[in-house]
């Protein structure tokens, strides 16, 4: 009992002095300040933006593509024509040529025409040998070309539209990625600091548990000198006053743990919820009224986004099975130095078709067929799934808000049970066991009261966000009518 009353007494100035410096912060607050610091929401977001980025880079896919070029270029060309058949043809025909001559002649001077070609015709070997078999050319020379080339889809088999299709969905599934998250970090929120509430509440209850063994454990003593009840008596006081000081130190530790989670959680050094656990007492709105809103769910819609994704990859599968069409230009803007071969400028048309693909086109188009076979049962799965959450999660509260409305009949009926123990302990009438007895179902009471009303908000939370409202969970607060004090913190 010493130890336990020393540790007590040491975690008292800690808690006061931690307990001053606590920053007041209601629900909205501790909403708002999450928007702003939590890491994960701002990746969600940063991704979103990139999602939306893409799909905006490739809207614009049906615009030519206009690049500009610069080459230097050092060439050397080399030019080889093979002269031999031309060499005879030309001995040939100049022979030919010479024979006929001496009849062209009058016949007095035919013999000195003879005598003559028959010179020349036996200097021609010797002058066609003089001539080679082979001339070659080589020219070298250095270009500068800067051009500007251009070319534009006219037709792409349905392979543009596909993509752009595609991004948009990515850029969905990203923004309800984005929701998704900003939900559960809410719902994690909405754990955490209304689980500071219910762990303070439970701390508060042990306290007072402690407390009023206690002073029972103080009357007994009395009670003993007094001679009125034996040493036995006082023996089973302490050991439940002891037992009452050790739950009372785990509750405590407990809700220092529950205080730490919300602190990290709204990178503050200590902060102090302000707003109460609550319960709305009359009935939530029928069943009925929270379905409906699937569609704008997050995991709803990101199946839906999946479905246009698969169903854009069907489009863009079919499209290998189609012909490209294109138009292309080019302008050389220096043609004064242009290569022989260059034109000064070109222009024109080009279709492309894939006769044979390395890639097995029906298989791939069947595959992107399952795919969007099966995004569309997700998506219908998710549907029922987000129904069945809604109609569990109301069912739920409503069980939570019954339990709740029948702990102040409870609570009041152990309390005054355990005063009438009390009283007549002291007058002799009631034993020891009838006021611990009492004293426990009191401190039951308490604590089943403040533990049904975390439930009641988590459950709430629930089918808020089961339904697509949990952005009206701050109405809810507002709307309730029986909110637990905050003020009672161990």
């Amino acid at each position: 009992m010493a130890r336990a009353t020393i540790i007590a007494a040491s975690l008292m100035p800690i808690a006061a002095g931690a307990a001053a410096q606590d920053v007041a912060m209601t629900f909205d607050a501790a909403s708002r300040r999450l928007e702003t610091t939590s890491p994960a929401l701002a990746a969600a977001d940063h991704a979103e933006d990139a999602a939306r980025e893409t799909a905006a880079a490739v809207a614009t896919l049906r615009r030519p593509v206009v690049t500009a070029s610069a080459q230097y270029i050092e060439y050397q060309k080399t030019l080889a024509v093979d002269l031999t058949g031309q060499k005879e043809d030309a001995r040939d025909a100049t022979q030919d040529f010479l024979s006929g001559i001496p009849m062209t002649v009058p016949p007095a001077f035919q013999q000195i025409a003879s005598d003559i070609v028959g010179r020349i015709g036996q200097a021609l070997p010797g002058l066609f040998t003089a001539i080679p078999d082979q001339l070659s050319y080589r020219y070298r020379d250095d270009v500068f070309r800067p051009t500007v080339q251009g070319v534009l889809p006219l037709y792409s088999g349905g392979a543009i539209p596909a993509i752009q299709r595609g991004a948009r969905a990515a850029a969905e599934i990203a923004a309800a990625r984005a929701a998704q998250g900003r939900d559960l970090a809410q719902l994690n929120l909405i754990r955490v600091y209304f689980g500071e509430q219910a762990a303070a509440a439970l701390a508060a209850s042990a306290r007072e548990s402690r407390d009023a063994l206690d002073r029972l454990l103080s009357d007994v003593r009395k009670m003993e000198a007094a001679g009125v009840v034996a040493h036995a008596r006082t023996l089973e006081a302490q050991v439940a006053r002891d037992s009452a000081e050790r739950t009372w130190q785990r509750a405590a530790i407990a809700h220092d743990g529950a205080r730490g989670d919300l602190a990290r959680l709204l990178e503050v050094d200590r902060v102090r919820p302000t707003t109460g656990l609550f319960v709305v007492s009359h009935p939530l709105a029928p069943a009925g009224s929270f379905t409906g809103g699937e569609a704008r769910l997050p995991q709803t819609r990101q199946a839906d986004a999946a479905g246009a994704v698969a169903r854009a990859g069907v489009d863009l599968a079919r499209s290998r099975y189609r012909p490209q069409a294109f138009a292309f230009g080019e302008y050389n803007l220096n043609r004064s130095n242009a290569l022989p071969t260059e034109p000064d400028w070109v222009a024109g048309v080009g279709v492309r078709y894939t006769l044979l693909s390395n890639v097995d086109r029906r298989h791939a188009l069947n595959a992107a067929k399952a795919n969007a076979a099966a995004a569309d049962d997700a998506a219908r799965e998710a549907r029922k799934s987000a129904i069945t959450a809604t109609l569990r999660a109301w069912d739920l509260v409503e069980s939570a808000r019954r339990a709740f409305l029948l702990t102040d009949s409870s609570l009041a009926a152990a309390q005054e049970n355990l005063r009438v123990q009390e009283i007549a302990f002291r007058e002799g009438e009631a034993t020891m066991t009838a006021v611990l007895a009492a004293e426990a179902a009191l401190a039951t009471a308490r604590t089943q009261r403040a533990a049904i009303a975390y439930e009641y908000d988590l459950a709430l939370a629930a089918l808020l966000s089961a339904s697509g409202q949990l952005d009206t969970f701050a109405d809810h607060i507002a709307g309730a009518d029986i909110h637990l004090p905050t003020d009672a913190r161990p």
